[in-house]
Protein backbone atom coordinates (compact mmCIF):
# COMPACT_ATOMS: atom_id res chain seq x y z
CA UNK A 1 0.00 0.00 0.00
CA UNK A 2 1.21 3.44 -0.30
CA UNK A 3 3.84 4.96 2.19
CA UNK A 4 1.52 6.54 4.73
CA UNK A 5 3.56 8.99 7.51
CA UNK A 6 4.34 8.79 11.10
CA UNK A 7 2.01 12.12 11.78
CA UNK A 8 -0.33 10.19 10.18
CA UNK A 9 -0.07 6.83 12.73
CA UNK A 10 0.77 9.14 15.45
CA UNK A 11 -1.88 11.21 15.93
CA UNK A 12 -4.42 8.42 15.26
CA UNK A 13 -2.43 6.19 17.97
CA UNK A 14 -2.97 9.20 20.24
CA UNK A 15 -6.98 9.51 19.76
CA UNK A 16 -7.43 6.26 20.75
CA UNK A 17 -4.84 6.11 23.37
CA UNK A 18 -2.69 3.29 22.07
CA UNK A 19 1.27 3.62 20.70
CA UNK A 20 2.89 3.22 17.24
CA UNK A 21 6.12 1.57 17.37
CA UNK A 22 8.87 2.84 15.65
CA UNK A 23 11.96 0.17 15.13
CA UNK A 24 15.15 1.45 13.77
CA UNK A 25 16.70 -0.44 10.56
CA UNK A 26 20.09 -0.84 9.51
CA UNK A 27 20.10 -3.73 6.68
CA UNK A 28 17.48 -4.39 4.43
CA UNK A 29 17.15 -7.70 6.57
CA UNK A 30 16.01 -5.65 9.40
CA UNK A 31 13.63 -3.54 6.98
CA UNK A 32 11.58 -6.83 6.27
CA UNK A 33 11.94 -8.20 9.70
CA UNK A 34 9.98 -5.34 10.60
CA UNK A 35 7.47 -5.15 7.47
CA UNK A 36 6.91 -8.89 8.59
CA UNK A 37 6.49 -8.61 12.15
CA UNK A 38 3.79 -5.75 11.76
CA UNK A 39 2.00 -7.58 8.99
CA UNK A 40 1.60 -10.75 11.93
CA UNK A 41 -0.01 -9.35 13.95
CA UNK A 42 -1.24 -7.27 11.81
CA UNK A 43 -0.59 -3.36 12.90
CA UNK A 44 1.22 -0.22 11.17
CA UNK A 45 4.45 0.66 11.94
CA UNK A 46 7.72 3.28 11.45
CA UNK A 47 10.69 2.37 9.97
CA UNK A 48 13.04 4.39 11.35
CA UNK A 49 17.10 5.12 9.58
CA UNK A 50 19.36 6.76 12.26
CA UNK A 51 21.98 9.50 11.44
CA UNK A 52 24.56 6.63 13.23
CA UNK A 53 22.98 3.77 10.58
CA UNK A 54 23.65 6.47 7.70
CA UNK A 55 26.99 7.03 8.50
CA UNK A 56 27.58 2.99 8.38
CA UNK A 57 25.97 3.23 5.10
CA UNK A 58 29.73 5.20 3.95
CA UNK A 59 27.36 8.06 4.78
CA UNK A 60 24.63 7.81 2.24
CA UNK A 61 21.47 7.56 2.85
CA UNK A 62 19.32 6.99 -0.23
CA UNK A 63 20.68 3.18 -0.77
CA UNK A 64 18.74 2.14 2.25
CA UNK A 65 15.80 4.62 1.97
CA UNK A 66 14.97 3.73 -1.26
CA UNK A 67 14.96 -0.51 -0.14
CA UNK A 68 12.79 0.72 2.55
CA UNK A 69 10.62 2.73 0.76
CA UNK A 70 10.18 0.30 -1.97
CA UNK A 71 9.33 -2.21 0.72
CA UNK A 72 6.72 -0.34 2.55
CA UNK A 73 4.84 0.40 -1.07
CA UNK A 74 4.61 -3.39 -1.06
CA UNK A 75 3.67 -4.20 2.30
CA UNK A 76 0.04 -5.32 3.77
CA UNK A 77 0.07 -2.55 6.63
CA UNK A 78 1.20 0.98 6.88
CA UNK A 79 4.33 1.86 6.94
CA UNK A 80 5.91 4.88 7.43
CA UNK A 81 9.62 6.58 7.04
CA UNK A 82 11.41 8.33 9.80
CA UNK A 83 15.06 10.00 10.20
CA UNK A 84 15.98 9.29 13.51
CA UNK A 85 18.49 11.66 15.81
CA UNK A 86 19.53 13.85 13.25
CA UNK A 87 22.13 16.08 14.03
CA UNK A 88 23.38 17.32 10.66
CA UNK A 89 21.44 19.55 8.99
CA UNK A 90 22.75 18.49 5.75
CA UNK A 91 21.03 15.35 6.45
CA UNK A 92 17.52 17.07 7.95
CA UNK A 93 17.74 18.36 4.44
CA UNK A 94 17.91 15.07 2.36
CA UNK A 95 14.92 13.85 4.08
CA UNK A 96 11.83 14.81 2.02
CA UNK A 97 13.37 13.88 -1.51
CA UNK A 98 14.59 10.06 0.15
CA UNK A 99 10.80 9.31 0.85
CA UNK A 100 10.91 10.32 4.65
CA UNK A 101 7.89 11.96 6.06
CA UNK A 102 9.31 12.69 9.41
CA UNK A 103 12.14 13.64 11.42
CA UNK A 104 13.62 13.27 14.82
CA UNK A 105 16.20 16.22 15.22
CA UNK A 106 18.58 16.22 17.86
CA UNK A 107 19.89 19.00 19.32
CA UNK A 108 19.75 17.96 23.24
CA UNK A 109 23.43 17.54 23.48
CA UNK A 110 23.46 21.70 23.89
CA UNK A 111 22.39 24.01 26.33
CA UNK A 112 18.71 24.66 26.68
CA UNK A 113 18.77 28.39 24.94
CA UNK A 114 20.64 26.88 21.83
CA UNK A 115 18.83 23.67 21.71
CA UNK A 116 15.55 25.98 21.41
CA UNK A 117 17.25 27.91 18.93
CA UNK A 118 18.39 25.04 16.38
CA UNK A 119 15.02 23.12 16.93
CA UNK A 120 13.16 26.24 16.04
CA UNK A 121 15.12 26.49 13.05
CA UNK A 122 14.53 23.30 11.87
CA UNK A 123 11.16 22.80 12.61
CA UNK A 124 10.89 25.81 10.22
CA UNK A 125 12.85 24.37 7.68
CA UNK A 126 10.63 20.92 8.44
CA UNK A 127 7.60 22.21 8.03
CA UNK A 128 7.76 24.10 5.28
CA UNK A 129 8.85 21.26 2.95
CA UNK A 130 5.99 18.74 4.57
CA UNK A 131 8.30 17.15 7.49
CA UNK A 132 5.97 16.38 10.97
CA UNK A 133 8.95 16.67 13.31
CA UNK A 134 10.18 15.29 16.60
CA UNK A 135 12.95 16.52 19.19
CA UNK A 136 13.59 15.39 22.38
CA UNK A 137 14.08 17.16 25.73
CA UNK A 138 16.20 15.65 28.98
CA UNK A 139 17.32 16.89 32.28
CA UNK A 140 19.43 20.22 31.18
CA UNK A 141 22.79 20.69 32.36
CA UNK A 142 24.41 23.70 32.07
CA UNK A 143 24.66 25.11 35.24
CA UNK A 144 28.05 26.33 37.28
CA UNK A 145 29.87 25.42 33.24
CA UNK A 146 28.16 21.66 33.13
CA UNK A 147 27.36 20.44 30.51
CA UNK A 148 23.77 19.29 29.36
CA UNK A 149 23.06 15.69 30.50
CA UNK A 150 22.27 13.61 27.51
CA UNK A 151 18.49 12.54 27.81
CA UNK A 152 19.07 8.86 27.97
CA UNK A 153 21.98 9.16 30.99
CA UNK A 154 21.94 7.40 34.43
CA UNK A 155 19.37 9.24 36.32
CA UNK A 156 17.97 12.18 32.98
CA UNK A 157 15.00 13.33 33.82
CA UNK A 158 12.31 15.77 31.61
CA UNK A 159 11.26 18.84 33.81
CA UNK A 160 7.07 19.01 32.68
CA UNK A 161 7.44 23.58 33.07
CA UNK A 162 10.49 23.08 30.91
CA UNK A 163 9.06 21.27 28.42
CA UNK A 164 5.80 22.75 27.88
CA UNK A 165 8.11 25.99 27.37
CA UNK A 166 9.99 24.26 24.88
CA UNK A 167 7.49 22.70 23.00
CA UNK A 168 5.41 26.21 22.78
CA UNK A 169 8.88 27.80 21.84
CA UNK A 170 10.35 25.06 19.26
CA UNK A 171 6.97 24.50 17.46
CA UNK A 172 7.70 20.66 17.86
CA UNK A 173 4.95 18.12 16.48
CA UNK A 174 5.99 15.39 19.63
CA UNK A 175 8.34 15.24 22.43
CA UNK A 176 10.48 12.06 23.58
CA UNK A 177 10.73 12.57 27.38
CA UNK A 178 13.66 11.08 29.52
CA UNK A 179 11.56 9.44 31.89
CA UNK A 180 14.18 6.48 33.05
CA UNK A 181 15.03 4.51 30.13
CA UNK A 182 18.60 4.53 27.97
CA UNK A 183 19.59 3.59 24.76
CA UNK A 184 21.19 0.39 24.04
CA UNK A 185 20.47 -1.29 26.84
CA UNK A 186 20.71 -5.31 26.52
CA UNK A 187 18.71 -6.02 29.32
CA UNK A 188 14.98 -5.56 29.71
CA UNK A 189 15.16 -4.41 33.69
CA UNK A 190 14.67 -0.54 33.21
CA UNK A 191 11.47 0.45 35.38
CA UNK A 192 9.74 3.73 34.19
CA UNK A 193 8.72 7.34 36.56
CA UNK A 194 5.41 6.66 35.89
CA UNK A 195 4.48 9.55 38.56
CA UNK A 196 6.68 11.73 35.88
CA UNK A 197 5.19 10.51 33.26
CA UNK A 198 1.44 11.50 33.88
CA UNK A 199 2.49 15.01 35.09
CA UNK A 200 4.29 15.25 31.45
CA UNK A 201 1.21 13.87 29.87
CA UNK A 202 -0.61 16.59 31.56
CA UNK A 203 1.72 19.41 30.43
CA UNK A 204 2.08 18.83 27.09
CA UNK A 205 -0.18 18.76 24.38
CA UNK A 206 1.57 17.34 21.91
CA UNK A 207 2.43 13.58 20.96
CA UNK A 208 5.14 11.65 23.98
CA UNK A 209 7.60 9.17 22.46
CA UNK A 210 9.92 7.20 23.98
CA UNK A 211 12.99 6.08 23.41
CA UNK A 212 15.53 3.36 24.97
CA UNK A 213 12.35 0.90 24.68
CA UNK A 214 14.48 -1.98 24.06
CA UNK A 215 15.17 -2.39 28.12
CA UNK A 216 11.90 -2.12 29.30
CA UNK A 217 9.78 -5.09 30.27
CA UNK A 218 6.56 -6.51 28.06
CA UNK A 219 4.84 -4.34 31.28
CA UNK A 220 6.47 -1.37 31.28
CA UNK A 221 5.52 -1.19 27.66
CA UNK A 222 2.13 -1.38 27.93
CA UNK A 223 1.95 0.97 31.02
CA UNK A 224 4.07 3.26 29.00
CA UNK A 225 1.55 3.38 26.64
CA UNK A 226 -1.31 3.45 29.29
CA UNK A 227 0.86 6.85 30.67
CA UNK A 228 0.61 8.88 27.22
CA UNK A 229 3.47 7.96 25.57
CA UNK A 230 2.01 7.32 21.48
CA UNK A 231 5.41 6.41 19.79
CA UNK A 232 7.45 3.33 20.87
CA UNK A 233 11.39 3.70 19.62
CA UNK A 234 13.24 0.00 19.21
CA UNK A 235 16.39 -0.40 18.30
CA UNK A 236 18.67 -2.83 20.36
CA UNK A 237 16.27 -5.11 20.74
CA UNK A 238 16.22 -6.13 16.91
CA UNK A 239 19.66 -6.50 17.00
CA UNK A 240 19.91 -8.83 19.60
CA UNK A 241 17.85 -11.04 17.57
CA UNK A 242 19.55 -10.85 15.14
CA UNK A 243 23.30 -11.38 16.53
CA UNK A 244 21.80 -14.15 18.98
CA UNK A 245 20.13 -15.86 16.12
CA UNK A 246 23.30 -15.91 13.95
CA UNK A 247 25.63 -16.79 16.77
CA UNK A 248 23.66 -20.03 17.64
CA UNK A 249 23.40 -21.07 13.39
CA UNK A 250 27.36 -20.34 12.94
CA UNK A 251 27.91 -22.52 16.14
CA UNK A 252 25.47 -25.31 14.86
CA UNK A 253 27.17 -25.23 10.96
CA UNK A 254 30.69 -24.16 11.75
CA UNK A 255 31.16 -25.41 7.73
CA UNK A 256 28.46 -22.50 6.64
CA UNK A 257 29.83 -19.91 4.37
CA UNK A 258 26.84 -19.07 2.53
CA UNK A 259 25.14 -15.61 4.13
CA UNK A 260 21.39 -16.20 3.19
CA UNK A 261 21.65 -19.13 5.86
CA UNK A 262 22.63 -17.29 8.81
CA UNK A 263 21.13 -13.86 7.35
CA UNK A 264 17.68 -16.31 6.97
CA UNK A 265 17.48 -17.22 10.60
CA UNK A 266 18.63 -13.14 11.78
CA UNK A 267 16.11 -11.87 9.66
CA UNK A 268 12.99 -14.60 11.61
CA UNK A 269 14.24 -13.57 15.23
CA UNK A 270 14.14 -10.05 14.45
CA UNK A 271 10.14 -10.58 12.69
CA UNK A 272 9.03 -12.16 15.97
CA UNK A 273 10.79 -9.88 18.15
CA UNK A 274 8.85 -7.30 16.50
CA UNK A 275 5.46 -8.91 16.83
CA UNK A 276 6.23 -9.79 20.32
CA UNK A 277 7.10 -5.96 21.12
CA UNK A 278 3.96 -4.48 19.01
CA UNK A 279 1.89 -7.19 21.22
CA UNK A 280 2.91 -6.32 24.44
CA UNK A 281 2.25 -2.60 23.74
CA UNK A 282 -1.73 -3.14 24.16
CA UNK A 283 -4.33 -2.35 21.50
CA UNK A 284 -3.34 -1.88 17.71
CA UNK A 285 -3.82 1.59 16.50
CA UNK A 286 -6.22 2.04 13.78
CA UNK A 287 -4.71 2.21 10.61
CA UNK A 288 -5.02 5.73 8.35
Amino acid sequence: MPLTTTGELVTRATADRSAIASFNVITLEHVEAVIAGAESVPAPVVLQVSENAVKFRYGRLLPLARAAVAAAERAAVPVALHLDHVRSDALLRQAPDAGFGSVMYDAARLPYAENLAATRAAVDWAHAHGLWIEAELGQIGGKDGQPPLDAHAPGARTDPEQARAFVAGSGVDALAVAVGTTHAMTTRTAALDHALLKRLSAALDVPLVLHGSSGLPDDELAAAVTGGIAKVNVGTALNIAMTGAIREFLAAHPEAVDSRGYLTVGREAMTRTVAAIIGALGPVPAAP
